[in-house]
């Protein structure tokens, strides 16, 4: 009896002994609570009535509108009743070259035909927009020849006098035109097109289709806008004839600026009696095309010889297309309506107030244009 007494008291402290060792495991049982957030502190009713935190006084800020809608007092105002208007003029004589040195003295304007008194006047610079057309066949551009490198020399040689304002394209023709990049002020674009002039498809150069279809894409565009061409001047396989050619080109307004290639290839084949008559005229026919298309559309045309001559054909394009007056003047008209008001540039002479007569190098008076903005929509009052 005692042995088994003695047996069960220690499988009782065995026992007791677990069960303590498992409620350490488990950890501290948690305090039970009435929400799964803290409980409120429940309201006293012994205790006395609490007074509510006092509110701070908002101060009122001098710069805050009024019911009435006027300003607080002190407070500036600040109103203008006169129109400042900037007309960008170009005055271009009859080949399309930049005529500088013009006097203020000499500009009229007038808005809806009444005369404006000028205030401001400078001779800045303005951006333009390219498009170069760049004759690229197996007819003269082999890869590795003379023309093919001369055309490449004259195309890169351009598009690095561009300033970041300029829009430029590059459109390639052979058998028919194709844009290789649209207008951008990016160089970098117009730079991976030209990577893609390296070996011609065709031995076709359609100048009259290409020169016409960049023309009339160009015809909507506003401002000083140009097509540079650097072609031989040859027409292989166009469908229109060269009269339907000029006359599209005259519709279209967009000067053309050729820039023709292998001068000096030419004289060397023909001093050494290597080029026939035929193709001796065929050469002439197409430079006489170039001289047509540039002096037609208010362009210039330039036949070099030299790689050195390069430089002074860019200054005069960039001349003729960059340059303008800037002319500044305050509206009479005070009517804020949002109108249309035309603009006319006028060249006189202030002593007779005729029409100015400009006159060249010889004395010979000289034809010329003025280039502006046809007008401006007027503001509308401020509500």
């Amino acid at each position: 009896m005692r042995k088994r007494n003695l047996a069960s008291a220690l499988l009782a402290g065995a026992l007791i002994t677990g069960l303590a060792e498992l409620s350490a495991w488990q950890g501290p049982a948690p305090k039970s609570t009435e929400t799964v957030a803290r409980p409120r502190k429940k309201a006293n009713p012994d205790a006395p009535d609490e007074k509510p935190p006092e509110e701070k006084q908002k101060v009122e800020s001098v710069f805050k509108k009024k019911a009435d809608g006027e300003l607080p007092v002190g407070l500036p105002t600040f109103r203008s009743d006169v129109s400042t208007v900037q007309v960008d003029v170009s005055v271009l004589d009859k080949n399309g070259r930049f005529i500088p040195n013009i006097p203020r003295g000499n500009f009229r304007v007038l808005e809806d035909g009444v005369p404006q008194p000028i205030s401001g006047y400078t001779l800045g610079e303005a951006p333009m927009t390219v498009c170069m057309v760049i004759e690229f066949s197996n007819l003269f551009q082999q890869y590795w020849s003379n023309g093919w490198y001369e055309t490449l020399q004259a195309s890169y040689g351009f598009l690095e006098t561009l300033k970041p304002d300029d829009y430029v394209a590059i459109v390639a023709y052979d058998l028919r035109p194709e844009i290789l990049s649209d207008f951008s002020t990016d160089k970098r674009k117009a730079q991976e097109a030209m990577q893609r002039l390296r070996i011609a498809a065709y031995s076709e150069s359609n100048l009259y289709d290409a020169l016409t279809d960049t023309a009339e894409r160009m015809s909507e565009i506003e401002g000083r806008k140009a097509i540079v061409l650097i072609a031989s001047g040859m027409d292989t396989f166009s469908k229109l004839t060269f009269d339907q050619t000029r006359k599209k080109i005259q519709q279209a307004g967009v000067p053309i600026y050729g820039i023709g290639i292998m001068q000096a290839m030419r004289e060397f084949y023909d001093a050494r009696g290597m080029m026939g008559s035929i193709q001796r005229l065929d050469f002439l026919q197409a430079d006489n095309q170039m001289r047509t298309f540039a002096k037609e559309s208010g362009g210039q045309s330039f036949f070099p010889r030299f790689f050195g001559e390069f430089p002074n054909i860019y200054r005069d394009i960039h001349q003729a297309l960059r340059n303008q007056y800037a002319l500044t003047y305050q509206s009479t008209n005070l009517a804020k309506d949002g109108k249309f008001r035309k603009i006319t540039v006028q060249l006189v002479n202030p002593a007779t107030n005729e029409p100015l007569r400009i006159v060249d190098e010889k004395g010979k008076p000289m034809k010329y244009s003025v280039v502006a903005k046809n007008g401006y929509n007027a503001p509308r009052e401020v509500e």
